[in-house]
């Protein structure tokens, strides 16, 4: 029996993210989720009057899969799957799986070549700019660990998170959007960090349930020479089915001159995966107000009220700063009282302090606020 928080939840991602419209059709991805999710996302769409493609994959499978790949199989895989994606208006891609380290004996070659073939024919190049797209992680025990809760605690606050109030919050991110627009320098601070570059002339994006969820982040890009300086973030990674901790950063002229952190040999090993995976794609600020502590879980970590994430590798089209790369690595630095502090600044006015937004017009980004 469907759980009706699963099908609230399926309500947002096909009518509030992706807009299903008559005779749409729909890739729906599915990984290491329960068939309830799965059946809740295909009548959801029905609904909507598109056409549901539901794709189902075992975790444990898929992970000797991704160890044996050839460039043959993957390029024949990947030539089969574009040409089905770039016939899809919409994709829904929901992750789950007990364990979420399932991956991490897959050799980094292997995830290399997964990345510049497969991963850029389907994804980069067709799912990412032409489809309407949302990703999520789906409650599994496993996330219930991470984050020190009881599965079921877990799966409350899960629930809470990924179906609150998102038009509330894309109208609360106005405000900060239009000052990302107007912003040329931002400075970045904290314990371990004083980082500076420029965003001007590349537009802010708004992320308000449209392509993530949980969500609840504004992203841009930094001018792609322009970065110097060092930042220490203070929320794990899970990367590719491994932990990374305190990853510390060093930029001159937009490019990681040095990189440390506790696998500092593989974290230079991904760095090196081609030119663009040394300079960044992506600057965003966290406002999420239900997610307020790190989880190894990006999707999740990445929007923590308080925070902001930098990228090595590719950028978004929507916020192009001509970066390209087979990587695209969101690292997290917390700026509230109880990760450090820290400052934001645009064009010397300061923004947000301890994790807190100071000018009244950003007021409505604040926790309680969002919360309501």
């Amino acid at each position: 029996m469907t759980d009706p928080r699963q099908a609230k939840l399926a309500d947002v991602l096909v009518n509030f993210s992706c807009k299903v419209r008559p005779g749409d059709r729909v890739w729906i991805d599915l990984r290491g989720v329960d068939s309830a999710m799965g059946e809740a996302l295909a009548q959801s769409v029905f609904e909507a009057g598109g056409l549901p493609n539901v794709k189902v994959i075992d975790n444990r499978i898929q992970r000797v899969l991704q160890r044996g790949y050839s460039e043959e199989q993957l390029l024949w895989l990947a030539r089969k799957d574009a040409e089905e994606m770039g016939q899809c208006q919409a994709y829904i891609g929901v992750r789950g799986g007990e364990n979420a380290f399932e991956f991490s004996d897959v050799p980094e070659e292997q995830n290399r070549l997964f990345n510049r073939t497969y991963g850029e024919m389907v994804h980069a190049r067709i799912r990412v700019p032409k489809t309407r797209w949302v990703v999520l992680r789906y409650p599994t025990a496993g996330m219930a660990q991470l984050a020190g809760m009881s599965t079921a605690a877990f799966e409350d606050y899960y629930f809470d998170v990924c179906t609150m109030d998102y038009a509330r919050m894309d109208r609360a991110m106005e405000p900060l959007a239009e000052r990302m627009r107007k912003a040329d320098r931002v400075r970045l601070t904290g314990q371990g960090t004083d980082l500076r570059f420029s965003i001007k002339g590349i537009p802010p994006v708004k992320c308000a349930g449209a392509l993530n969820i949980p969500d609840g982040e504004i992203f841009t890009a930094p001018v792609r020479d322009s970065v110097e300086g060092t930042v220490r973030f203070n929320a794990p990674s899970l990367y590719q089915g491994l932990t990374h901790e305190d990853v510390t950063l060093t930029f001159r002229k937009g490019k990681i001159v040095e990189a440390t952190g506790s696998r500092e040999a593989l974290l230079n090993q991904i760095l090196d995966s081609d030119e663009g995976a040394r300079y960044v794609g992506e600057f965003a600020i966290g406002v999420n107000p239900y997610i307020t502590a790190p989880m190894k879980d990006t999707l999740f970590d990445e929007k923590i009220a308080g925070s902001f994430h930098f990228t090595p590798g590719r950028c978004y089209e929507e916020a192009d700063n001509g970066n390209q790369s087979v990587i695209h690595w969101d690292l997290v630095k917390i700026q509230t009282p109880a990760y450090g502090g820290g400052d934001m600044y645009f064009d010397d006015e300061l923004i947000r302090r301890d994790g807190r937004f100071v000018p009244e017009d950003l007021q409505a980004l604040n926790p309680e606020a969002l919360k309501g």
